[in-house]
C-alpha cells in the first residue's frame, strides 16, 4: 500500500460535474490498494469572485480579512468532494487547513508554512479514509486564518507529501505539464518530459504560472519528485520535477517564462553615499512588498539613481512606502511605469555555453522591442519590456531558441 498526495486545480473542480470526475479517479486510485491524500483548490473562479465581492466593501481590506474570506472557497471544494467520495462508495472526510495541522506564521495573504503536525491526517488514513485538505491555508500561533497566495494549494500538496513520508506529490491541472512556453502564446509550445528543480523554480518565479514556486522550494528541499499532469487527458505522461534532468540534453535552453504585471519604481538623484540602498528597501520589505530587479547607476556628481520592479499589484503600497522615505533619502523624484512584463529565457547548459544572452538580446532587437532592463542568474535571462511587446518576445524567442524540437 503506498501513501499517494495529489493536487486538483481550480479548473479540475470547476463544478459538480469535474468533481465528481475527479473522485472518480481518487476512488479507482484507492480501489488498487493505495492511501490518499488530496488537496482541493477553490472552485473555478471562485477566489476571483470573493475578492471581486470584497472591492464592493472596500478599496482597502485588510489583509487578515481577506485571508478569512478567500479561504473559504477551498472548504467548498473539500466539503463536496468528500460529499462525491461518499456517494462514490468511498469513506472520506474533509480538512481544513487548520484540521490538518499545517501552522503558519502572521504574514497574511502570504503566509509561509511554519509546521505541520500530521497526527489527524495519518489517524483518517488508518482508519480507511481518503482524506480531503483544503489548499493555501493554514493556521497561526493565534488561531488565526493565513493564505499562501494565488497558486498556493501547490505548496500545501508538495509540503504535506514531505511531512507525510512520501517522496512524491501528483499535480492535476488544465493543461497536459510543464510547456517550453506558454502554449496560448507560442503554438509551438510543447510539454517537457522532465524539468530540473532549479530551472522550474525560475520559470515559477518568472511567471509559469503551472506551479507555484514555493512548492518547487519545499519539493527540492526535502526531496519530493513533483508530477504535473492533466486532469482531463489521462493518457498524457505530464512533467516531472526533479533532481535532476538529461545530461548534456542538446538544447540548453528548457523553457521561455513571462510576466505581464509588472511595475518600475525609480527614485532619482540620490545622494550616492552608504546605507542609501537600506533606508530604501528595509522599510519595502517591512512592508511586506517583494522587491525583483534592482538597479543603481553609476554615481555622476555624487548623484545616482535607484530602479526597482514589483507586481503590478504592489506598486500603490511601493510608492506610499519610497514617498515616506524620500526625506531621507535626500531627494523628491519618484518616477513609476507600471505598463511593463517580462520575458526570461531559462536552462542550466545556459551556464557553461556562451552566447545565449548575445542571441536573445539580438532576437528581441530584431523584433523591435526594447530592453528597459536586464537581470540574470545563473541559469536566467530576464529582460524587462513594455507589456503590449510580451506576447512577441516570447514568440520571437521561443523560435530563436528552437524549443519546438525535442
Amino acid at each position: 500500500m503506498a501513501l499517494v498526495v495529489q493536487k486538483y486545480g481550480g479548473s479540475s473542480v470547476a463544478d459538480p460535474d469535474k468533481i465528481k470526475r475527479v473522485a472518480d479517479r481518487i476512488a479507482r486510485r484507492v480501489r488498487g490498494g493505495d492511501q490518499v491524500v488530496a488537496v482541493v483548490s477553490a472552485m473555478g473562479d471562485t477566489t476571483d469572485d470573493l475578492i471581486d465581492l470584497a472591492a464592493k466593501i472596500t478599496n482597502r481590506p485588510s489583509a487578515r480579512e481577506m485571508d478569512v474570506l478567500m479561504h473559504t472557497g477551498e472548504i467548498v471544494s473539500a466539503s463536496l468532494m468528500t460529499m462525491a467520495l461518499n456517494e462514490a462508495g468511498m469513506e472520506a472526510i474533509s480538512l481544513t487547513g487548520q484540521q490538518a495541522g499545517i501552522r503558519t506564521d502572521s504574514v497574511y495573504r502570504r503566509a509561509r508554512i511554519a509546521g505541520i503536525d500530521t497526527a489527524r491526517m495519518e489517524r483518517e488514513l488508518q482508519a480507511g479514509r481518503v482524506v480531503i485538505v483544503a489548499g493555501f491555508q493554514g493556521m497561526t500561533d493565534d488561531l488565526d486564518v493565513a493564505t499562501f497566495g494565488r497558486g498556493g494549494s501547490d505548496t500545501t500538496a508538495v509540503a504535506l507529501a514531505a511531512a507525510l513520508g512520501s517522496n512524491r506529490c501528483e499535480i492535476y491541472t488544465d493543461v497536459a505539464g510543464v510547456f517550453s512556453a506558454d502554449p496560448r502564446i507560442a503554438t509551438k509550445a510543447r510539454p517537457l518530459r522532465d524539468i530540473g528543480y532549479d530551472e522550474m523554480l525560475e520559470m515559477a518565479t518568472t511567471g509559469a504560472v503551472v506551479m507555484h514556486p514555493r512548492a518547487v522550494e519545499v519539493g527540492a528541499l526535502y526531496g519530493v519528485e513533483i508530477l504535473v499532469a492533466s486532469t482531463f487527458d489521462e493518457s498524457a505522461p505530464g512533467t516531472i520535477i526533479h533532481g535532476a534532468t538529461t545530461m548534456e540534453q542538446a538544447n540548453k535552453v528548457r523553457g521561455i517564462a513571462h510576466q505581464r504585471q509588472v511595475a518600475k519604481v525609480t527614485v532619482r538623484a540620490v545622494p550616492d553615499r552608504p546605507g542609501i540602498a537600506s533606508t530604501l528597501f528595509e522599510p519595502l520589505a517591512e512592508a511586506n512588498v517583494s522587491v525583483d530587479t534592482i538597479v543603481q547607476n553609476a554615481s555622476v556628481e555624487g548623484l545616482t539613481d535607484l530602479t526597482f520592479t514589483v507586481a503590478k499589484d504592489d506598486l500603490d503600497k511601493a510608492v506610499e512606502v519610497v514617498q515616506a522615505t524620500l526625506p531621507t533619502l535626500g531627494t523628491t523624484e519618484l518616477v513609476t511605469d507600471s505598463e511593463l512584463g517580462t520575458v526570461s529565457v531559462i536552462g542550466t547548459g545556459m551556464a557553461s555555453a556562451p552566447g545565449y544572452a548575445a542571441q536573445m538580446f539580438r532576437t528581441l532587437f530584431d523584433n523591435g522591442i526594447n530592453i528597459e532592463l536586464i537581470s540574470t542568474s545563473d541559469i536566467r535571462i530576464t529582460c524587462l519590456v513594455k507589456r503590449d511587446q510580451v506576447d512577441d518576445a516570447v514568440r520571437a524567442l521561443h523560435d530563436a531558441f528552437a524549443l519546438d524540437q525535442a
